[in-house]
């Protein structure tokens, strides 16, 4: 099999990680926080030095980390956390629905939303235009998940500190691919996932806040903290994280990070010539339409033309054994500028480091008899 599908999830873990797990379930499985008796101790001593290995992969010592499940949970958190009814927020097409379904729930309570449909280079002259005197936050993607494009965040980042805007990113895609310096930015949060470039296990994300921004809690419950009040506590990271935190899919984080911060210049140079090999075959092929650009990370959008996106994942799984993913992915505004809506969005490509040029000569052969095919049948 081989699997081009990381953007959802990456596939294969280090073996540190497997590890990890493994240990985890004999020695971690007691609840941080919650008792004092040393298993938990023990829980709560990884935990903790998760969150300061965190603060060390992005340069993030300003700041405060809060477990979530999951990136979307952790995009909820700052969004819901922040912003209040006349309040303006100017985002982009470019976002994932973790973004705009809050965004759209909100318009409900009196927020005003501004979504920008301009090409990725031309974004922060944009969101400049766009900025009014209610505009409270600025919320982008690091990475587009459907096309890979980079968002200059360090440009956008000043201009949110030249008008005092909180500045919230996506990074999805971006952890573990490129790197993220967050003290050296105005960078207020920062959304991640564990699973994807981080190498963990399905089950935790996070958000990386400036120790200075106040949140409203999300989830509301026990946080092991001021438990005599019933008004909940709103202390970071405590009392964002109502309820027992995974502290399994944390520690395989833990591992992750470990592998990263030894290993990760090598990774990004693989990455790289993986991703500038991959763009230069696809756009040799004629037949395709290809909406990745040159600036383009690890993933790779692009249909056959003429036929439906899920036709081309499905023959590439039926019959090559290649893992790839077709729709929207969950990213409708990028598809509708991309005018991709009829085709049923975009086969998309997502390569890690330990993907080879091998398997990328197999995806092109793959889709050059695909084309061959599918001229026959329509």
């Amino acid at each position: 099999m081989i699997y081009l599908d990381n953007a959802a999830t990456s596939f294969k873990k280090p073996e540190q990680v497997k590890n990890a797990v493994l240990n985890a379930i004999n020695k971690y499985t007691a609840n941080p926080g919650r008792s004092g008796h040393k298993l938990s101790q023990l829980a709560a001593e990884v935990v903790f030095d998760t969150r300061e290995k965190l603060k060390q992969f992005f340069n993030a010592q300003n700041y405060e980390v809060v477990f979530t499940k999951n990136c979307t949970e952790a995009l909820n958190l700052a969004i819901f956390g922040c912003l209040n009814a006349g309040d303006n927020v100017i985002t982009t097409c470019y976002e994932h629905n973790s973004v705009l379904r809050p965004l759209e729930k909100l318009k409900s309570n009196g927020v005003e939303i501004d979504v920008l449909f301009c090409d990725v280079q031309n974004l922060k002259t944009e969101i400049e235009k766009h900025i009014k005197p209610n505009t409270k936050m600025i919320i982008t993607t690091a990475c587009s998940n459907v096309t890979g494009e980079c968002v200059d965040i360090d440009a956008i980042s000043k201009l949110a500190k030249k008008y005092n805007i909180r500045y919230l990113v996506d990074g999805a895609q971006s952890s573990g691919h490129i790197k993220i310096d967050l003290s050296n930015s105005n960078i207020d949060m920062y959304a991640f996932a564990g699973h994807k470039g981080l190498l963990a296990c399905t089950g935790v994300g996070g958000l990386i806040v400036k120790k200075d921004l106040k949140l409203r809690p999300l989830l509301f419950g026990g946080t092991g903290t001021d438990s005599e009040n019933l008004v909940q506590p709103t202390d970071i990271p405590e009392g964002l994280e109502a309820g027992t935190i995974p502290s399994l899919p944390i520690i395989s984080l833990n591992a992750g990070l470990d592998f990263l911060l030894k290993n990760f210049n090598q990774i990004t140079e693989i990455e790289q010539k993986l991703s500038n090999y991959l763009y230069n075959k696809l756009i040799n092929l004629n037949f395709l339409e290809v909406y990745s650009k040159p600036n383009s990370k690890n993933v790779f959008s692009f249909n056959v033309k003429g036929v439906d996106s899920s036709t081309i994942a499905n023959i590439l799984n039926d019959n090559f054994d290649i893992c790839v993913r077709s729709g929207l992915h969950c990213a409708p505004l990028v598809h509708k500028k991309l005018n991709t809506l009829e085709q049923g969005g975009a086969v998309r490509v997502s390569i890690d480091f330990y993907n080879t040029y091998q398997e990328i000569d197999k995806l092109i052969d793959a889709l050059i008899k695909i084309n061959s095919q599918t001229k026959q049948q329509f």
